[in-house]
């Protein structure tokens, strides 16, 4: 007999500190472990790290990592930032950006999300009331043999 789990949220809220990335990696990786779904690891948390030093490096605010299983073998790893401007490329619809040259320093961390992630987004937040507004990158990771 096959059991159903119920949905879970897990959201860490992270200061701006060089620190915090690291910090909301080492909870990803407990997290899956604890929902067995340690395969995901190598590649949630390298979204992850993406998403996650993008919004270190492009906004000045807090930011937050939240994970999210609704079903077996997936979690989606989203990244809300206070900046509502979405990063080039990102969103479903829009035309992705050259890959950069070898020799670049940065620019491909939107194309590892793109690569190795299932499905992905953006939603933009208004502020509403206590809501700070900004966005939220998200990114679906699934492992077929865990279905």
């Amino acid at each position: 007999m096959s059991t159903v789990s119920k949905p879970w949220t897990y959201t860490l809220h992270l200061p701006h500190d060089p620190r915090a990335p690291g910090i909301a990696r080492a909870t990803l990786r407990t997290v899956l472990a604890a929902h067995d779904l340690s395969p995901l690891t190598p590649t949630a948390e390298l979204v992850a790290a993406e998403l996650l030093a993008n919004a270190h490096l492009h906004t000045v605010g807090p930011y937050a990592l939240r994970l999210l299983g609704r079903e077996p073998g997936r979690v989606t790893v989203a990244v809300w930032d206070t900046d509502p401007r979405v990063p080039p490329g990102f969103a479903a619809d829009a035309v992705p950006e050259p890959v950069p040259d070898d020799d670049a320093e940065d620019g491909r961390g939107l194309h590892l999300v793109r690569a190795c992630a299932d499905s992905w987004g953006v939603s933009v937040l208004r502020e509403l009331g206590a809501s700070r507004g900004g966005k939220l990158l998200w990114a679906d990771c699934q492992s077929r043999g865990l279905l």
